[in-house]
């Protein structure tokens, strides 16, 4: 079978697609090739292309296998939904590449509004959880960034220092790896937290240790009241999401 590059551009252009409208399986087999930068995924012998039909050139064998093994599991249709690595990656040959230092730039600006600077003020054992488990968090950045973060109760603005956003831009600054980039801004944003994403990128935490502490309020909510079906469903595919960005970051 042919590659269709118009039904997948169109396809990952658009990956929230009714499921009616995904498209049907035109391969059988997908498989790596070697480019001459890096690797390609090869769906019966034909490179894959990105939504803007550049190659999809990748950089090393985890992200290269990640991505075949996607289309390889796609079963009757083509569901972009299922595909992180796929999605990302032509993120970053399409857009991030194109222009790395905004999206990096991105990664710091969440320090303004962190996930772990704002508490809960009830009940008790939440308070103590968030205190429990995201101040040794925040105590490890304030060190490394030789900075003093300031935390509040509820989810009214607290303005932290110029000092403290110009210190944590410092320290991601010297990254210019676009894949790396784009992993750290995707942690960055699927959490809340650019603490929690530096966390990671300097191997303070694991994937899963850091997803669950992006996860703690909704896991403390989930303890007490339950979760529906749908909600599960959304969680599993952002922690999908953001595993694929500790991929992308080498974690």
């Amino acid at each position: 079978m042919s590659n269709n590059p118009d039904i997948l551009q169109r396809l990952f252009e658009n990956p929230n697609a009714m499921r009616r409208d995904l498209p049907k399986r035109f391969y059988e087999e997908a498989a790596l090739g070697s480019a001459e930068t890096g690797y390609q995924v090869l769906l019966d012998g034909r490179p894959v292309k990105t939504p803007a039909k550049k190659a999809l050139v990748l950089p090393n064998d985890e992200i290269s296998n990640a991505i075949r093994d996607e289309w390889a599991a796609q079963g009757e249709r083509i569901d972009p939904g299922t595909m992180p690595a796929t999605r990302l990656a032509n993120t970053v040959v399409d857009a991030v590449a194109l222009d790395p230092k905004p999206v990096l730039a991105e990664v710091p600006r969440y320090a303004e509004t962190d996930l772990l600077f704002y508490r809960a003020g009830h009940p008790d054992s939440l308070v103590e959880r968030q205190r429990e488990r995201w101040d040794p968090i925040v105590v490890w950045a304030s060190e490394l960034l030789e900075v003093r973060f300031v935390l509040t109760e509820g989810v009214m603005h607290v303005e932290q220092s110029a000092e403290s956003l110009k210190a944590f831009a410092k320290r991601v600054s010297p990254i210019h790896d676009p894949w790396v980039i784009a992993g750290l801004q995707q942690a960055t944003s699927i959490s809340g937290s650019g603490l929690i994403a530096l966390a990671l990128f300097e191997r303070r935490l694991g994937v899963d240790e850091a997803w669950a502490l992006s996860r703690l309020d909704e896991d403390w909510n989930a303890e007490r009241w339950g979760e529906d079906e749908e909600a599960q469903l959304v969680s599993r595919r952002r922690k999908a999401d953001f595993e694929t960005a500790a991929l992308f970051m080498g974690r």
